[in-house]
């Protein structure tokens, strides 16, 4: 591999391919990382899990814990809140949230074992960028993904973060990266109100989420973390902002 280089890739299965060699920067738009950075914004501990009885089995070590999340796209029996970055927004105290979600947790959950492991979404590509552009010297852009295939929104943002490591040498390492770099450079993040995931939330009546994300773009400047158990905003240069329990 060239001396810095990133590819793109999608779906959790993925992740084993990169697990040992490269920064995992997990992206899934619609909506498990925009969660996670918005909590994190709002000052909320959070902490992702892949499965709903991991979710329980760390919530009942935490003080006053919210359970998060969806699967299949129905929030959990015994849930307080969906997965809903939008309701994450309006809450009014900073308890910590347990989150599962059927993709991007999972995402997250895959890549524990990686050295560096970053959360982004439209919020923080900005920032993302350039933390990975500072430290990194191989980079795996994935996006969650979801029954097996990519999804429009979760590729764009990844291309969105590619273009700024190229800009700065990084390269492509192989000709899917390359086409999707082709794909996405000049596309405005509305056009995404026409993914599969947009018209899923319309259906389920969750336009106050569509509107969240596609409304908030690279408003956070600070790059999100996960150390395995928990997720921390970095803020840019020596100083951070952490969100520990």
């Amino acid at each position: 591999m060239n001396s810095r280089s990133f590819v793109i890739d999608a779906t959790p299965e993925s992740v084993i391919k990169y697990r040992a060699t490269h920064a995992i920067v997990a992206v899934d738009v619609f909506r498990a990382t925009t969660v996670i950075v918005t909590a994190l914004a709002r000052g909320h501990p959070i902490y992702p899990v892949s499965t709903v009885d991991e979710a329980g089995a760390v919530a009942r070590q935490l003080h006053d814990p919210l359970l998060a999340g969806e699967q299949a796209g129905i929030k959990p029996d015994g849930f307080d809140l969906n997965n809903s970055p939008a309701a994450i927004e309006l809450l009014q105290n900073c308890r910590p949230i347990v989150l599962v979600t059927s993709a991007g947790t999972k995402l997250l959950s895959e890549a524990r074992g990686a050295s560096s492991i970053y959360v982004a979404c439209l919020r923080n590509m900005i920032a993302t960028a350039a933390q990975l552009i500072d430290s990194h010297h191989h980079v795996a852009l994935i996006g969650a993904g979801t029954r097996g295939q990519p999804r429009p929104e979760d590729q764009y943002a990844c291309a969105r973060i590619a273009e700024m490591l190229q800009s700065q040498g990084f390269v492509p390492e192989d000709d899917r990266t390359v086409g999707e770099l082709k794909s996405w450079r000049g596309v405005d993040a509305q056009t995404m109100r026409a993914s599969p995931s947009a018209d899923f939330l319309r259906s389920t009546y969750q336009h106050a989420d569509l509107d969240f994300v596609l409304s908030r773009v690279d408003d956070v400047d600070a790059s999100a973390v996960f150390n395995g158990q928990q997720v921390s905003l970095m803020l840019p240069g020596p100083q951070r902002l952490l969100a520990e329990a």
